[in-house]
């Protein structure tokens, strides 16, 4: 099953992309089956955005050869050295984290006006001695993730992909929970705010899945 051209013209079945549609519709049955609010549905995919923030940061460590064409630092170009990598994979943890942080106050606001609801209640054990859906849901991502990143990072040694689009790729990712957050105080937590948020995460993950194989994983270049 392959539902994208891969650039290179690989038969190999896009198991990357085939984990993140699962997994995302395991936690909308999930959300459905427990009856989980706006907030919880969302702490749960900020957790996942922390996930990908994470693997992303080593991921640009990991980096063997890469260009810096237009990608530019104080008005200098960054240099295709170990610094200039350093210096990235730096500025996107703090830059990428902070933002993480304001959001995570954002998420707790919301869920804080919810029907008396606390987000623990709504990801708590479906039955007794049994495995909380929310962690599931958690380590669900955190494994699909870890797999992309192992496939990618094998990618990127066979090639030489931009640092600096490298770099903004996952910020494309919170698109979806940024405009829930901004749009959250006028909607009413229901199932179909659920769903809707849902779908559009699920879709944007996917979206950004494809534009990860389409433009970081092309064949090197020859230009220094």
């Amino acid at each position: 099953m392959k539902l994208y051209n891969d650039p290179e013209g690989s038969k190999s079945k896009d198991y990357s992309g085939i984990g993140i549609i699962i997994t995302n519709v395991l936690v909308i049955l999930y959300a459905v089956i427990d009856d989980w609010d706006l907030g919880s549905m969302m702490l749960i995919y900020w957790v996942q955005s922390v996930t990908i923030g994470f693997f992303h940061f080593f991921r640009i460590l990991l980096l063997r050869s890469f260009c810096t064409e237009g990608f530019t630092s104080n008005g200098q170009r960054v240099p295709e050295t170990a610094n200039g990598k350093w210096s990235t994979a730096l500025f996107f943890a703090v830059h990428y984290g902070f933002f993480h942080l304001i959001y995570l106050f954002f998420l707790f606001g919301i869920a804080s006006q919810g029907a008396g609801a606390e987000i623990a209640d709504d990801v708590a054990l479906t039955e007794e001695g049994g495995i909380p859906r929310g962690l599931l849901s958690v380590i669900g991502f955190f494994l699909g993730h870890g797999y992309s990143f192992y496939q990618n990072v094998k990618a990127d040694l066979k090639r030489r992909p931009g640092l600096g689009t490298m770099m903004f790729l996952p910020y494309a990712r919170i698109i979806p929970m940024h405009l829930t957050i901004i749009f959250g105080n006028m909607i009413a937590s229901s199932t179909v705010t659920v769903l809707l948020f849902s779908s559009l995460k699920t879709g944007a993950d996917y979206l950004m899945h494809i534009v990860e194989h389409r433009i970081l994983q092309k064949p090197p270049t020859n230009d220094s």
